[in-house]
């Protein structure tokens, strides 16, 4: 297969994002924190940049429908930064809606129709409780031969999670190491849903039930960590969260108009899988983010052991296990081991989701993929604050649409 290239190259020149939370944001709406993330992007670009110079808007949301009762949502995002009557696109592809809508800005740049935009994304998912919100992201799935089963992302993620088990000899114990390390993570990342460590968080509990834990795996295996969707318990979950990102792509003969210190995207990936898992023939691996990763490598003129830092999709703490496999990081049935040998920690052989990942910095849906390329934009610079990787020059962000139907990735350099 011939590799793919872009004709015309393109960079991120600003990128911004709110705080992702489940309570801060309660009295805002979608069109709020998406504007708040818009502005900071635009402050964020070194030599000035406005909004009406973007020529279009690509906007990933999932579900402004269910969860805000609001369709036609790219046109109202439009209006309220401000860029009307310039052309905007609502991108939807489940968890993977923002990382589609950054690999459709880039190719919309690198086809010379467009030479700036914005791209981003947004989810305002505590209008609804747990049940509802579950419901809503079930939509994600295969209605007709998942949903209709019973099943819900935790229970398909533990499908994946015990045929990996089974297959390759894994504990839950390296489940557990991804959850500690990404809340460390978390705990240095100003906009991370939590910054605090899983000792903070035992504490914090302890105190409550006049319990005391010695440790994290001791606090993991308690009952203050149940059971969700054996074997995955509630630590091996990311958080429900609110929250948007937003990133300035532009030319490359643009660029420099804004900034001297442009991140340049070097390769992109896209790729899709059957829906439903029963399907595939192995469910301990996914295909989708295999090829779009090769893909983007190819694209990139770099290997798997060139990335510096990455982001990668971690919903569940076995996705990312999986995902450093499937990327090309360690071999199948050894990220897990890896893991816990500190080979993914900030000062490892690769940085995974310094940024504390989905796991600890939240994951509203639709702004996931972009919150991704915000931090690979601030890594690159050397402005990612307490969780900097130290020489970070190759970045990748790798975002997963449900349990692997879709899969998009982009590879960064400083």
């Amino acid at each position: 297969m011939i590799a793919l290239s872009l004709h015309r190259k393109v960079s991120v020149i600003g990128a911004g994002m709110t705080r992702f939370h489940h309570k801060l944001h309660l009295e805002k709406q979608g069109r709020e924190l998406f504007t708040e993330a818009a502005l900071e992007a635009a402050e964020s670009v070194d030599n000035g940049f406005t909004l009406k110079e973007a020529d279009a808007l690509y906007l990933g949301y999932f579900s402004s429908d269910m969860f805000e009762g609001q369709a036609h949502i790219s046109a109202l995002m439009a209006d309220w930064i401000g860029i009307n009557p310039k052309p905007a696109v609502r991108v939807e592809g489940a968890c993977a809606s923002s990382g589609m809508a950054v690999n459709m800005g880039v190719l919309a740049i690198a086809s010379g129709l467009y030479d700036v935009v914005v791209v981003g994304g947004v989810e305002k998912m505590r209008t609804l409780d747990t049940s509802k919100v579950t419901d809503t992201l079930a939509m994600a799935a295969d209605v007709s031969y998942e949903v209709a089963m019973g099943f819900t992302f935790p229970g398909l993620y533990a499908a994946i999670a015990s045929a990996y088990f089974n297959k390759y000899g894994s504990t839950w114990e390296q489940l557990a190491n991804i959850s500690i390390k990404n809340h460390e993570n978390g705990a240095l990342n100003k906009k991370a849903h939590y910054q605090e460590t899983i000792m903070d968080i035992a504490k914090k509990l302890g105190e409550r039930k006049q319990m005391s834990f010695s440790d994290e795996m001791e606090f993991l295996n308690s009952a203050l960590n149940p059971m969700v969707a054996s074997p995955l318990r509630l630590f091996d979950c990311c958080p429900i969260s609110d929250g948007a990102a937003a990133v300035i792509l532009a030319a490359d003969d643009v660029a420099k108009k804004y900034t001297d210190t442009p991140v340049k995207i070097v390769g992109i990936g896209q790729a899709s899988d059957t829906m439903a898992l029963h399907d595939r023939e192995d469910i301990t691996a996914l295909m989708a983010s295999r090829v779009a990763s090769r893909n983007a490598y190819d694209m990139a003129g770099i290997k798997a052991k060139d990335v510096s830092v990455a982001c990668v999709h971690d919903c569940f703490t076995i996705a990312e296990i999986v995902a450093t496999e499937d990327l090309g990081f360690f071999p199948k049935g050894q990220g897990g081991k890896a893991a816990m040998e500190g080979r993914t920690g900030l000062d490892g052989d690769v940085a995974v989701n310094a940024d504390g990942g989905l796991k600890a910095k939240g994951h509203p849906v639709g702004a996931t993929g972009a919150a991704m390329v915000y931090d690979i934009f601030k890594q690159l610079r050397g402005e990612a604050g307490d969780h900097q990787v130290a020489d970070a020059e190759v970045g990748i962000a790798h975002n997963v649409g449900a349990a692997g139907a879709t899969v998009t990735m982009q590879v960064y350099r400083r």
